[in-house]
C-alpha cells in the first residue's frame, strides 16, 4: 500500500443525494488526501454495484493502492422502485421485492464491510458508517408496515453490531456504526414527504454536514450502535 502517512475517505453511493453531498463536503473540507466516491452510475475504477461483489472487491483493491481509508460511509438505500412501494400490510408481501430490499439495504453494506474493513488501519481511530433508519429500530416500532424496509434496516443494524465486535479485535479504536440521517429531500423520501413536520425535511447539503458532525463526535464506546442526525442513540 502506498501513501504512507496519508489518509483517504470512501463514499459508497456517491451518485445519490446524500452520498453526493457527503463526497462534496469532504472534498471541500480537505481533511483527507484522497476522497473516493463509488457508485453504480460511475465508470472505471469508481464503478461499484452493491449487488455485485466482484465490483466491491475491485473498488476495495483500487482504494488499497492509495492512502489508507480511515473513513468509509455507505450512503445507499432502497425504499421504493417504480410502482413498487413499501408494503402497507401483510397482503402486500412479495418475495422478490423482499429479497431485493434485503440485498441493497443489508447484504450490500455487509459486503462493502467485508472488503473495506480489512484495508482500514489496524491502529488509530477509524470510522465505518452505514446509513440506516429510525424505522429499523425494533423497540421504536409503533406503527408497523413498511415490512421489507424496516426488517432490512434492522438486519443492517445487527450486521453492524456484529462487525463492530469483530473489528474491535483488529483495531481497538475502530468505530463501526449505523446512522439515521433524518428525512432528506431525495428521490428516496419524495413520495412520503407530505407528513414531515415543518423544519424536519433537510436538504442534502445540510444532511451531509449533520452526519459528518455526528461522525466527528463519535467515541470508541459508540461502536456497534445506531445514532440519529443529532448524535442521539436510537435503541435497536
Amino acid at each position: 500500500m502506498s501513501g504512507v502517512g496519508k489518509t483517504s475517505a470512501v463514499i459508497i453511493g456517491a451518485s445519490g443525494g446524500i452520498g453526493g453531498a457527503l463526497e462534496a463536503a469532504l472534498l471541500e473540507e480537505g481533511a483527507f488526501d484522497v476522497v473516493h466516491g463509488f457508485a453504480r452510475s460511475r465508470e472505471g475504477p469508481h464503478f461499484l454495484d452493491l449487488l455485485d461483489e466482484t465490483s466491491i472487491a475491485a473498488a476495495a483493491a483500487h482504494v488499497a493502492n492509495g492512502p489508507a481509508p480511515t473513513l468509509v460511509i455507505v450512503a445507499t438505500g432502497l425504499l421504493h422502485s417504480g410502482e413498487q412501494g413499501p408494503e402497507k400490510a401483510l397482503r402486500d408481501l412479495d418475495p422478490e421485492w423482499l429479497a431485493q430490499v434485503y440485498a441493497v439495504n443489508a447484504i450490500g453494506p455487509a459486503l462493502v464491510a467485508k472488503h473495506l474493513l480489512p484495508i482500514m488501519p489496524k491502529v488509530g481511530r477509524t470510522v465505518f458508517a452505514a446509513l440506516s433508519a429510525r424505522v429499523g429500530s425494533i423497540s421504536d416500532n409503533r406503527l408497523g408496515g413498511w415490512h421489507g424496509y424496516r426488517a432490512s434496516k434492522a438486519a443492517l443494524n445487527m450486521l453492524i453490531r456484529n462487525l463492530a465486535i469483530e473489528e474491535r479485535r483488529r483495531n481497538d479504536r475502530a468505530i463501526v456504526v449505523t446512522l439515521h440521517p433524518g428525512t432528506v429531500n431525495t428521490p428516496l423520501s419524495r413520495p412520503f414527504q407530505g407528513n414531515v413536520p415543518m423544519g424536519r425535511l433537510f436538504d442534502t447539503e445540510r444532511a451531509a454536514l449533520q452526519l459528518l458532525d455526528v461522525i466527528e463526535g463519535l467515541k470508541v464506546p459508540d461502536s456497534g450502535k445506531l445514532f440519529d442526525f443529532e448524535g442521539e442513540e436510537i435503541p435497536f
